[in-house]
């Protein structure tokens, strides 16, 4: 099991790196509300991945606003009357902004962003998983999604140097560092154990997990 003070344990990292996979399995141990993104109901996704200059900015407050919903339900509920295990942080939009918005666009989306983040809950563990770019494009053209077929390696390569500066300074929750290029969390149970273990073993404010291959 999990340990109870961990109420509110969030899975995080780059497209592919498994976070609803492990997501998905700590909900299961714990018996635990599972909360996904669903970005496949981002009606601009797409073509974000095919033209991202012209689709940066509708495609970011979609996934803010829809993503903010779904969080503000949880605060509105009873968070506390058992354990939610999220694949996503409301904070990393900030990361993506950053990334993909022309400093205007950044403005506006600054100004969104301060009026909600007041109402978004602290999690009480978050779990950030890592891998290299090229083991997340292999990942994402094996699982062949649509709305991904635009993704190249360079975009990838951006989006995990961001996640990696993001999670450096990142101090508001407990943080578990987990490389997961050597690790299958979905197929098998004694790399899902490993990570259980570590959960269930941390004592610091911020700790790593690394297996060679």
């Amino acid at each position: 099991m999990l340990p109870e003070r961990y109420r509110y344990i969030i899975v995080e990292g780059p497209i592919g790196v498994g976070k609803t996979s492990l997501a998905r399995k700590l909900a299961q141990l714990a018996n635990a509300r599972l909360m996904l993104e669903s970005p496949e109901d981002n009606p601009f996704l797409a073509r974000f991945y095919e033209d991202r200059r012209r689709y940066a900015l509708p495609t970011q407050l979609s996934f803010l606003l829809s993503r903010y919903d779904q969080v503000r339900e949880l605060a509105q509920g009873d968070l506390f009357a058992g354990t939610t295990i999220a694949d996503y942080m409301l904070d990393k939009d900030t990361l993506f902004a950053r990334m993909n918005l022309d400093e205007a666009e950044f403005r506006l989306y600054q100004r969104l962003y301060a009026d909600l983040k007041p109402h978004i809950p602290t999690p009480d563990l978050v779990i950030y998983l890592q891998a290299p770019a090229s083991v997340l494009l292999e990942r994402i053209r094996r699982r062949a999604r649509g709305y991904e077929r635009g993704i190249g390696e360079a975009y990838l390569t951006d989006l995990t140097r961001q996640y990696t500066e993001f999670f450096y300074h990142y101090d508001a929750a407990p943080l578990l560092i987990v490389n997961s290029e050597h690790i299958n969390f979905a197929d098998n149970d004694d790399d899902f154990r490993l990570v259980v273990n570590c959960i269930q073993e941390m004592r610091g404010t911020r700790e790593f997990f690394n297996r060679s291959q």
